[in-house]
């Protein structure tokens, strides 16, 4: 029976005549010498069978009660194939490639796992908070260019991100940012590439979802209409309002290539009622804004919110151009509907990767995440690092995070971290390509890590 639905949460989210098995695989981590998946409960002892893709018959691995199994014992640097089996039921074959993770293996998709092709093929956007609880919460969406683009996945961790279970598929949503205001999880995100701004909320962190609602209409920029564009970016409170940031436009359009634009909300407002949203108007770049490069016609994309030592907010664009630099704007916070103005250009050594900045009040310290720029190849990830700088205009690389810039720059990438600052301690969540990845871009992971004692780097 077919029947509507009024949330935005599935246990999983099934297409009509896409066949998903009869039992849902719904997280995969594979390390060295084998893997480790969950699926959702079914009832009965639960079968699993393997083989090294593509090679001989099937072997019965393994078989559990539970619904979640591991397997050991296989070769390094290989593509494997497996499904599970229990009472006649039988979920699709998933693909796994061995290999030792970096980090904490949060979910995985090989490149040529299809489970979720209906909305893309590699697991995009990382999105992370922790709930009053304590419980982490983690989202991604499922990318691939000229795909559907419009599906996210949820995971929780109990202990600190040692282990990770999952929670449900959300849909439509992509580019989704979460966060916790007034002890509630709210989901900020695109119904897909540049479309409508939905926004929703959960009360049980993060299983089951509210139905979104559109705050700001969109479009779709795959045929060259502008639209919304956002990652997932950090989050500002200030003087009674929540602050956000966005861009209006599409690759394709050379007019509006993408215009950055913030938008906020009281604090005391329901987050769910469309009307309490203000938007600041979009704002084209110029070429002739003093300090600008000659080849950075096409904008910026992916700003962070940041208040500098002056006491202002500011949103620092990514900056779409081969030389090391980003863009500010101002932000006025006397009046929600004001313009950003362009403010300066400031040099940055990572500029072609979303990055996100956090002010450390114990150091007094801004910090960053992001994947160092190097002058050949200029759109390699393959070097993620820590950046500090003190006022916002002087950048420093602190230390390397993961050095793998003797693999192939094309298919390793670390990228788009979002990160918080808790205690002695910052924790992070990479969008990591690796052991076999379609490209550095199109990553294969999702991948948690911690930097302990991160300001005794900062002496060092």
């Amino acid at each position: 029976m077919m029947i509507g639905h009024d949330s935005w949460s599935y246990r999983p989210y099934s297409p009509l005549l896409f066949e998903t098995g009869d039992i849902y695989i719904c997280r995969l981590a594979p390390f060295e010498d084998g893997a480790k998946f969950e699926w959702l409960p079914v009832g009965g002892e639960k079968s699993i069978f393997c083989r090294e893709k593509g090679k001989g018959e099937f072997v019965k691995a393994g078989k559990t009660d539970a619904d979640e199994f591991e397997i050991k014992g296989l070769k390094e640097g290989a593509d494997y194939e497996f499904y599970v089996e229990a009472n006649g039921k039988k979920s699709r074959v998933r693909l796994f490639r061995t290999g030792k993770p970096l980090g904490t293996v949060v979910n995985y998709l090989h490149p040529e796992d299809n489970a979720y092709v209906f909305s893309g093929k590699y697991l995009c956007s990382p999105s992370f908070v922790r709930m009053p609880s304590g419980a982490l919460v983690a989202s991604m969406d499922l990318y691939e260019h000229d795909y559907p683009q419009n599906l996210t996945l949820i995971y929780i961790s109990y202990d600190n991100g040692k282990t990770w279970k999952y929670q449900c598929d959300m849909m439509p949503c992509f580019w989704g940012k979460l966060f916790v205001h007034k002890g509630v999880l709210y989901m900020l995100a695109t119904s897909t590439e540049y479309g409508d701004l939905l926004i929703g909320a959960s009360y049980d962190e993060g299983r089951t979802w509210t139905a979104p609602k559109s705050i700001l209409r969109g479009s779709n920029g795959k045929a060259g209409e502008v639209g919304v564009h956002k990652n997932p970016e950090n989050v500002v409170r200030y003087n009674g309002r929540l602050y956000f940031t966005i861009e209006w436009g599409s690759w394709p359009n050379k007019e509006y290539c993408h215009a950055p634009m913030i938008f906020s909300v009281s604090e005391d407002a329901d987050l769910l009622d469309p009307t309490v949203w203000h938007f600041t108007p979009p704002v084209k770049y110029n070429k002739n804004w003093p300090g600008t490069a000659p080849d950075g016609d096409k904008g910026n994309i992916e700003g962070t919110l940041v208040f500098g030592k002056d006491g202002k907010l500011y949103s620092l664009m990514r900056y779409t151009t081969s030389e090391k630099k980003i863009i500010a704007y101002r932000v006025n916070t006397s009046d929600p509907d004001a313009p950003l103005e362009f403010d300066r250009v400031i040099n940055f050594p990572a500029n072609l990767s979303k990055f996100i900045i956090e002010y450390d009040e114990k150091s007094d310290t801004y910090y960053s995440i992001a994947s160092l720029r190097l002058d050949e190849p200029k759109t390699q990830r393959n070097l993620l690092a820590l950046l500090s700088s003190r006022d916002l205009d002087h950048w420093e690389v602190v230390t390397p995070l993961i050095d793998k810039r003797y693999e192939d720059p094309q298919k390793v990438g670390f990228q788009y971290v979002d990160f918080f600052i808790e205690g002695d301690d910052i924790l992070y969540l990479c969008r990591t390509a690796y052991n076999g990845a379609h490209s550095f871009h199109d990553s294969n992971y999702s991948t948690f890590h911690v930097i302990k004692n991160f300001r005794d780097l900062i002496k060092k």
